[in-house]
């Protein structure tokens, strides 16, 4: 969920316009009954047929620039592929298509990409970025994954594993794909670009690496590149911040006995890790930008999957 923060902040955006168009439309009527007025005075004195009707269509005109206003600006969003606030506000909804259908299909990716999605919004706070660009793009930034869900461990409740009879290749294969599939159901939605290009970009030019050494370890030459996303970096501090959440929080699920510093040092790992890997050149983070990220994401991280106190019940059945 968007914090309270994000949310004032998407509140006086729309409150801006909304007095911008009210002033608009208030000067249109002020300036038609004004200027009927004069009409009326250097004249005959009385307002007229004529003047009494310029006067109502101005006032028709003030009120349509309001309407207009509210109107035309979402429905300008999903037609021309622009990411205004209205259109990004409207795909936050966990009621929109594609997240419905990534719900019902892969419910544990679903769960990871709201968690990212509230990462990537708050480092977006802290650094300066576009919070509510970040927290929509990490929402959908996994929506390739309903294709094929249990291909991803996230999604695997019932312990099935494809990858235990599939081939290194077929398995590198099925888990880059979900960015192309991801993009394409992005676009077929009329999703804004910049939330397509989250999408290609959250995962980079990055190596899958478990199946990169598990071919290894077989027989045969093993190409490096053949285990690596064919996507494109980030090439902005948003698609960059959603880049991060996304390892950040995954790696977060399988820190054992988690705390704050742990998660910290997994964080900075996995982070650091991109970075070496040159994932993060075109994006315009700056190493500050990525510490101040680092910081967010560990204390985030720790208030989520720290360790708890074990319930009564579950101390007496251990004794058991």
């Amino acid at each position: 969920m968007p914090s309270h923060g994000v949310l004032a902040t998407e509140a006086g955006k729309r409150m801006a316009l909304a007095i911008a168009a009210i002033t608009g439309g208030a000067f249109v009527v002020s300036a038609t009954i004004f200027g009927g007025v004069v009409l009326a005075s250097s004249a005959s004195g009385v307002l007229d047929e004529t003047a009494v009707h310029a006067m109502l269509f101005g006032i028709l005109g003030g009120l349509a620039v309001v309407v207009l206003a509210f109107l035309l600006l979402p429905l300008m969003g999903r037609f021309t592929g622009v990411a205004n606030d209205f259109r990004l506000l409207e795909l936050s909804n966990p009621g929109s298509p594609l997240l419905r259908d990534l719900m019902t299909a892969a419910p544990g990716t679903y769960s990871h990409s709201i968690m990212t999605g509230s990462l990537a919004e708050r480092a977006a706070l802290e650094i300066g970025a576009n919070a509510l660009l970040a927290r929509v793009g990490a929402y959908y930034h996994d929506i390739g994954k309903s294709v094929r869900p249990n291909f991803f461990v996230e999604n695997q409740a019932d312990g099935g594993n494809p990858h235990d009879i599939a081939s290194p290749m077929q398995s590198a294969f099925v888990i880059t794909a979900h960015v192309r599939e991801g993009a394409e159901l992005a676009r077929r939605s009329r999703l804004p670009d910049e939330v397509v290009d989250i999408i290609n970009q959250h995962h980079g030019t990055s190596l899958v690496a478990c199946f990169y050494e598990k071919a290894r370890k077989g027989d045969g030459a093993v190409l490096e590149a053949d285990y690596r996303y064919d996507g494109e970096r980030p090439a902005t501090r948003e698609a960059a911040l959603v880049m991060l959440a996304d390892v950040a929080e995954a790696a977060a699920r399988t820190v054992h006995l988690p705390s704050e510093e742990r998660l910290r040092a997994t964080v900075r790992r996995v982070v650091d890790g991109k970075v070496a890997d040159g994932q993060l050149r075109d994006s315009e983070m700056t190493q500050a930008d990525i510490d101040r990220t680092v910081n967010v994401y560990a204390r985030m991280l720790a208030s989520v999957y720290h360790a708890r106190v074990a319930y009564p019940e579950d101390v007496e059945a251990r004794k058991a």
